[in-house]
């Protein structure tokens, strides 16, 4: 046995004799985790780390993957002049490359591949099968804590997911299953500005979903009632009778809110399409 395993052994034998003795299920567990935390020998992100842990070996693929109808892809027939403004506006690094049909899925394009093109020369003939790498599929049913062993063993950063027909569920990547245990990680594409409602056009919005109802009605011109919840995370909650999974939506007086991020905690952000052009308040009131 390694140190460190004999040292964190060591440190969860203290642990349970000193609390109420050796847990026998996940259960037991979880209790015994919450009463370390309520006696402050664990910080509260250490214990919503440790409770991700546990339910990453309960989620399968479905429960987190990217929904085939938000996929971001390109054709293996496109020229880079299609493709890079693709690249550019999505800002992914990874993209499934499908042939003819959609559930054809005939590899994936590395944003950096096909920028090393660019950057050689330009004006050399482009072929996407010399920059593909092969695709990995998973199916739906895989149980979460397998898929980050097989990544991490295979180095693979996305999967593409198929159901019980072998057709394209939707995709999955390496940090959708870390973010199950560490919480939402932010990266350059992530907007971090004090907004709430961030405008795309007249009609689409993002909105994060701790943006009270007071603030979105008072932007949308809307009179959705606070029952029982505070935010707009919670009026999708209550519209849905549960937790939303990314790439859900439903339509409410004529809004459509799809779930943009999501974990088995929250919902991160909505993106929001009005039944009409929005002008922000201080338009309006100008």
């Amino acid at each position: 046995m390694s140190k460190d395993t004999s040292t964190t052994g060591r440190w969860l034998k203290r642990l349970t004799q000193s609390l109420s003795g050796e847990p026998q299920d996940r259960g037991e567990l979880l209790t015994l985790l919450r009463e370390t935390a309520e006696r402050g020998l664990v910080d509260a992100d250490a214990l919503e780390m440790l409770e991700g842990v546990l339910a990453v070996a309960d989620l399968q693929v479905r429960d987190i993957m990217v929904p085939r109808i938000q996929m971001v892809s390109v054709r293996r027939d496109d020229p880079p002049a299609r493709i890079l403004p693709i690249v550019i506006e999505s800002g992914h690094s990874r993209f499934p490359v499908m042939d003819a049909d959609r559930d054809d899925i005939v590899g994936i394009l590395l944003a950096k591949d096909l920028l090393r093109h660019f950057a050689a020369d330009a004006r050399a003939g482009f072929d996407i099968r010399e920059y593909m790498r092969p695709a990995v599929f998973v199916p739906e049913s895989k149980r979460l804590n397998v898929l980050l062993k097989e990544f991490r063993r295979n180095r693979n950063h996305m999967a593409i997911v198929v159901d019980e027909y072998g057709g394209v569920g939707g995709l999955v990547t390496i940090e959708d299953v870390i973010e199950q245990i560490v919480g939402e990680i932010d990266d350059e594409f992530d907007v971090e500005d004090d907004h709430n409602i961030r405008p795309e056009d007249a009609r689409h919005f993002t909105v994060r979903g701790v943006t009270r109802m007071e603030e979105f009605n008072e932007y949308f011109g809307t009179t959705f009632a606070e029952e029982g919840f505070d935010t707009i995370a919670g009026l999708v909650m209550k519209h849905l009778g549960r937790l939303p999974r990314r790439g859900e939506f439903l339509t409410i007086d004529g809004f459509e809110f799809r779930v943009a991020r999501a974990d088995r905690r929250r919902v991160d952000s909505l993106r929001v399409t009005a039944p009409r052009d929005i002008a922000p308040p201080e338009e309006r009131s100008a």
